[in-house]
């Protein structure tokens, strides 16, 4: 029995492929769309640690395909490297260099011509940890300390503030250590994450296509009144939320301009707790005293230890 042909992804499928993934759609998920096994997806966007390639573009300097078949039909008419560059309005040396580097006169082909120059401009650009091996190994002996990206970048930028050349940003880092074909920092470093992940992951999406932790109907903090900024009048208030151990909840509101502070105790987090706790605190005050609140974005809690 003759073995199976699995055909490869075109160019629109990988375009594709990557839109799914960066929504955060799981591997078996996008092999259902795509019709293959999720191990297909997986050998694609692993090589790359999760994270999508730019996009590749020809220089417009370069030679394009419809000049390498004008350049395949003068030499069949037997024209010089002279007189088919005057038709392609390009330098002499341009055309023969081209017929040179793809075979010369008698096995130059336009089709293959043009695929071997789009695989010779691939020449990825060395990172910054690939060409400091001092920056390299502080880097590397911070991850087998459990330091994060994040804290190695921090205390770059601390220790030699003056000096731009030790410093790297924490995705340089990650990257270094999802796509291992850079070959920088060795595969073994990335158990000292602290997500254990072996690349990049873009957070899931709920049914209603929302991100999770993505505040629905948000309202920018540009809108806020004029008046709350300059804190010269009273009636702005700032809120978040505390949470304490066993399970204890506490809204704080904060007044910008007198920085009086008044506490809610709530029941849980959920937000119609929240909310009604918020209006009973309103309700408190007169009118001309609540003009407007800004409420913390964040969805994660603030950690407290205890409640004195």
């Amino acid at each position: 029995m003759s073995p199976r042909f699995h055909r490869g992804f075109t160019a629109a499928e990988k375009t594709e492929l990557w839109d799914r993934w960066k929504r955060g759609e799981s591997l078996k998920a996008i092999g259902r769309a795509f019709g293959k096994p999720s191990s297909s997806i997986y050998f694609l966007v692993a090589p790359h640690g999760g994270i999508r390639p730019a996009l590749r573009r020809r220089s417009r300097l370069a030679l394009t395909l419809p000049e390498r078949e004008v350049i395949s039909r003068g030499i069949t008419a037997h024209q010089s490297a002279r007189s088919i560059a005057k038709l392609l309005g390009r330098s002499p040396s341009t055309v023969s260099r081209e017929i040179s580097r793809n075979g010369g006169y008698d096995r130059y082909r336009a089709a293959l011509a043009n695929e071997n120059a789009w695989a010779r401009v691939r020449r990825p650009k060395c990172c910054k940890l690939a060409s400091s091996p001092r920056l390299r190994q502080a880097v590397a002996g911070k991850l087998r300390l459990d330091w994060s990206p994040e804290q190695i970048a921090g205390w770059l930028k601390r220790t030699h503030p003056d000096d731009e050349f030790y410093q790297v940003s924490h995705e340089t880092i990650y990257r270094s250590l999802f796509v291992q074909a850079r070959g920088v920092l060795k595969k073994e470093l990335l158990g000292h994450l602290r997500s254990k992940r072996t690349m990049r992951r873009s957070k899931p999406v709920d049914p209603n296509g929302d991100r999770q932790g993505h505040i629905k109907d948000i309202v920018s903090i540009r809108q806020r009144p004029a008046a709350a900024e300059d804190r010269a009048v009273p009636g702005h208030w700032e809120g978040d939320l505390l949470s304490a151990p066993n399970n204890s909840y506490i809204a704080t509101l904060v007044e910008r301009h007198t920085r009086y502070v008044m506490l809610a105790k709530l029941a849980n987090k959920e937000t119609h707790t929240v909310v009604s706790a918020l209006i009973k605190q309103a309700k408190k005050l007169p009118n001309e005293l609540y003009k407007s609140l800004t409420w913390d974005r964040e969805r994660n809690l603030r950690i407290i230890d205890d409640l004195r």
